[in-house]
């Protein structure tokens, strides 16, 4: 899995999340449970990861959706 997004930003997850399944790209938000234990302090930021093989078109989509400046390094 390759980590594209990490954030404390929930409408920011919601929507990525949205846009990638929407194009039928596998995503998985971790530690989203982590982040509602600790009662939206905003101590523990999600991670929106996808299978390697689809990196490139996820990052694609993120690009295009006008959101490259919360993509990771990678």
């Amino acid at each position: 899995m390759i980590e594209l997004i990490r954030t404390s930003d929930p409408v920011l997850i919601g929507f990525v999340e949205s846009l990638l399944k929407g194009e039928r790209v596998p995503v998985l938000v971790a530690d989203n449970h982590m982040s509602m234990l600790e009662c939206g302090i905003a101590a523990f930021p999600r991670r929106l990861l996808v299978p390697k093989d689809w990196a490139v078109k996820a990052r694609r989509l993120i690009v295009e959706a006008g959101l490259a400046a919360e993509l990771r390094d990678g």
